[in-house]
């Protein structure tokens, strides 16, 4: 790839190139230095000085060991207070896994305002089953996604069909008896 002699492209030696990390290294030293900061070696240090560590806590992140992807994002989110609008996303987005698959089959939430989910069923039955399900579905949204964050569950039946075809339409009654 290179030529045999030890010039490359640059026309300098070997020994006078240094590598980019060394360069950026020196350049971060010499801009320091201009502020005022003074470098201070490990042998000017005082034998007793050493510095302050900060006390071990178990469990806590001390900002050197490798994290789980899991535990950096929880961290970063509860960081900025975005606990609240993370669970709203939660419970829509991990609705079916919250209810189990057979409430989610026939039970989808359609909008979360302040505390509260608003659920629209496919039939009458299910509206019946989620609202008799109400209290143990909101104390499972608690133990999973924190307490607070749901409070009420509104169900909403299945929509009345509409009887309007095209643009126009007449006010009146509507249909009534004309199925027999």
């Amino acid at each position: 790839m290179f030529p045999p002699s030890d010039k490359r492209e640059s026309g300098e030696p070997e020994e006078i190139r240094q590598d980019a990390a060394q360069a950026q290294l020196n350049r971060m030293r010499q801009a320091a230095q201009a502020r005022g900061n003074s470098r201070i070696s490990p042998s000017r240090r005082k034998a007793g000085q050493r510095k302050a560590a900060l006390p071990f806590v178990p469990g806590e992140y001390t900002g050197r060991d490798p994290q789980g992807v899991g535990k950096v994002f929880n961290r970063f989110v509860s960081e900025r207070g975005w606990n609240s609008p993370v669970a709203v996303g939660s419970v829509i987005s991990r609705w079916e896994e919250l209810v189990g698959p057979e409430v989610s089959a026939h039970c989808k939430p359609e909008s979360f305002s302040d505390t509260t989910v608003q659920v629209r069923c496919d039939s009458t039955a299910w509206a019946t089953q989620l609202r008799l399900l109400r209290t143990s579905l909101i104390s499972r949204f608690d133990a999973e996604l924190g307490a607070g964050v749901v409070t009420k569950i509104e169900v909403i039946g299945p929509a009345a069909p509409n009887w309007r075809k095209g643009l126009r339409s007449v006010k009146g009654r509507g249909p009534r008896d004309t199925y027999g």
